[in-house]
């Protein structure tokens, strides 16, 4: 919750907020210690901890995350019940297997969606990765093991990318953060199993992140990667003229890089970059 820049008041109900329902302490004794503020937090959470997700259902999925957000008065309620379950799924390793499993599909199915629709990129892509290293763990250790036999050669790649395109920046007197990632393991999963094929045939495993100053260097840093790399054409989109409902801004394009490999490319500001990440609390 620190590292999304909450104020002190959100941290200090996400530290105690499952006191009320996991002790004898009441909620009185939490108003009397910290104030009307935290309590009403910590109860919004308890509130939220009592709804039971009982079906995996489009439709009922739908109704149950809409109930969540209709009980939390306050969206903190939310964001502490997201850092409370992205805690509950790094620790999950010490619970049963079914339980494991039950969480794991909540987390998929609600969850994760929750942090996407609040723009928290971090924490959604977290979420999938750990839901499905439960769901599906077969999966999830075969295509880590591929991606870590690929790391190397990956690497190499990316920087044969990420060279000439800081280089083109620099010589047009932008200053810029150009840094190339691989996939999270989700995406990729996903990937495999909308277009019905194995991972070898996978092209875009890899993404280049290039962080500018202002609006004007986003069009000015797209021209240049498009001089110097051959564009995918279907897979432009410009999410600064045209944000997402969440208020995510960045470009996106794809560019054919050496060997004729699909790499994408995601252009934005620091500002952006930073709504990206923390989504609704960066606000």
């Amino acid at each position: 919750m620190a590292e999304l820049h909450l104020d002190s008041t959100t941290i200090a109900a996400g530290l105690i907020h499952d006191v009320v329902e996991d002790t004898a302490i009441k909620l009185d004794k939490i108003r009397i210690e910290f104030g009307e503020e935290i309590a009403a937090l910590v109860d919004g959470v308890t509130k939220l901890g009592a709804v039971k997700f009982k079906s995996e259902e489009e439709q009922q999925v739908e109704y149950f995350r809409k109930m969540l957000l209709s009980m939390a008065r306050d969206i903190r309620v939310i964001l502490i019940k997201l850092a409370d379950r992205l805690h509950n799924m790094r620790t999950l390793q010490h619970l049963a297997p079914e339980k494991q499993k039950r969480i794991a599909t909540e987390t998929r199915e609600v969850y994760a969606p929750l942090a996407h629709r609040f723009g928290i990129a971090k924490v959604k892509t977290e979420l999938e990765d750990l839901a499905l290293k439960y769901v599906e763990p077969e999966i999830y250790v075969d295509i880590v093991q591929k991606i870590e036999m690929k790391k190397e050669e990956r690497e190499d790649y990316i920087k044969r990318i990420v060279a000439p395109i800081k280089k083109a920046l620099g010589e047009a007197g932008i200053k810029a953060e150009v840094y190339g990632r691989a996939k999270h393991i989700d995406s990729i999963y996903r990937k495999i199993k909308d277009r019905k094929v194995p991972f070898e045939q996978i092209a875009d495993l890899m993404a280049i992140r290039i962080i500018v100053r202002t609006k004007a260097e986003c069009y000015h840093a797209l021209g240049i990667v498009h001089e110097l790399w051959k564009p995918v054409g279907r897979k432009f989109g410009d999410y600064i003229a045209n944000p997402k409902p969440n208020n995510y801004q960045s470009l996106h394009t794809a560019i054919f890089g050496p060997g004729e490999n699909i790499v994408e490319i995601q252009i934005r500001t620091q500002e952006m970059h930073h709504i990206a990440e923390n989504g609704i609390a960066a606000h």
